[in-house]
């Protein structure tokens, strides 16, 4: 608990502070009825989040995790959740790693006992109930390489301490992250029918990297499938086929191709040649 006496105002940079540092479940019932009027309506926003994010195996009923019917989720799908928390709001992350907050005169601790034993452990969260048991869903970086790892059903704190150091020790003992390619980056032009330009360049919108097991980067192969036929207007951000890392015949990273412009449609007497070209192209291919 966060002990927030009732009928007082607290900050939500406090009360976030209360949820990741204290597990608060006031807290928590206290954002949820703020951000959305009730905790039921704000589970409702949790479950369409989860969906964005890929989150398949999980369904949220409350806002504190605390069990009920039809309330679950996965390892897999926590670590969705944690990656998303990490790169896409590096400015609150950093609360996962104090290892005290203060509130109302009562100091508590993380109760994250990993912040304690090793310094590249930067997050995240802990939870416990009966029907879950002992969970940590845990974050490091070492050398510029991240890791997640989750815990779930251990039978003590010190239970899903343990197994996560044993999980961050093997997967940064034998596995390594290749960095494959920058957002934004240019990874081919091409032909633009019936626009003001005749180039397109395509690229990714998220940087792409990936975790294999060390000694196996020389093995990986891209494989870029774009659209044989690509015509203007053309939108930034627009795809036109997709890119796939493949490993041993397996597709190990997959990403779509964006257009990283955006291209007006051409003139009409051109539009007109280029319909005609066009014809006789796609004739021969």
């Amino acid at each position: 608990r966060m002990f927030i006496k009732e009928g007082t105002q607290v900050l939500l940079s406090d009360l976030l502070k209360g949820i990741i540092i204290q597990s608060g479940n006031d807290a928590s019932v206290a954002v949820a009825e703020y951000i959305a009027g009730s905790e039921a309506a704000f589970a409702d926003m949790m479950n369409q989040h989860a969906a964005l994010l890929g989150m398949k195996d999980t369904h949220f009923m409350n806002a504190t995790g605390l069990p009920s019917e039809d309330h679950y989720s996965s390892a897999f799908d926590l670590a969705l959740l944690a990656q998303a928390i990490i790169q896409k709001y590096p400015e609150q992350y950093g609360v996962y790693s104090e290892k005290y907050f203060t509130y109302n005169k009562i100091r508590q601790p993380n109760r994250n006992k990993l912040l304690w034993r090793d310094d590249s452990v930067d997050g995240l969260k802990t939870g416990h109930t009966d029907a879950a048991g002992y969970c940590l869903v845990a974050s490091a970086k070492r050398d510029g390489m991240r890791l997640i790892t989750v815990v779930m059903g251990t039978s003590s704190e010190e239970a899903r301490a343990q197994e996560s150091q044993k999980l961050l020790a093997y997967a940064f003992r034998y596995f390594r992250t290749h960095k494959l390619y920058d957002a934004g980056q240019v990874l081919e032009t091409a032909k633009v029918w019936a626009g003001q330009q005749t180039q397109l360049k395509v690229g990714l919108e998220n940087a792409m990297a990936i975790t294999i097991p060390r000694g196996e980067g020389e093995q990986l192969q891209a494989v870029l499938d774009l659209d044989k036929v690509i015509k203007a207007p053309i939108e930034k951000g627009q795809s036109f086929g997709s890119l796939k890392v493949m490993l041993e015949d397996k597709v190990v990273a997959e990403a779509p191709v964006i257009a990283l412009e955006s291209i007006a449609e051409a003139g009409f007497f051109q539009r007109i040649w280029d319909a005609i070209a066009l014809f006789f192209y796609n004739l021969i291919n």
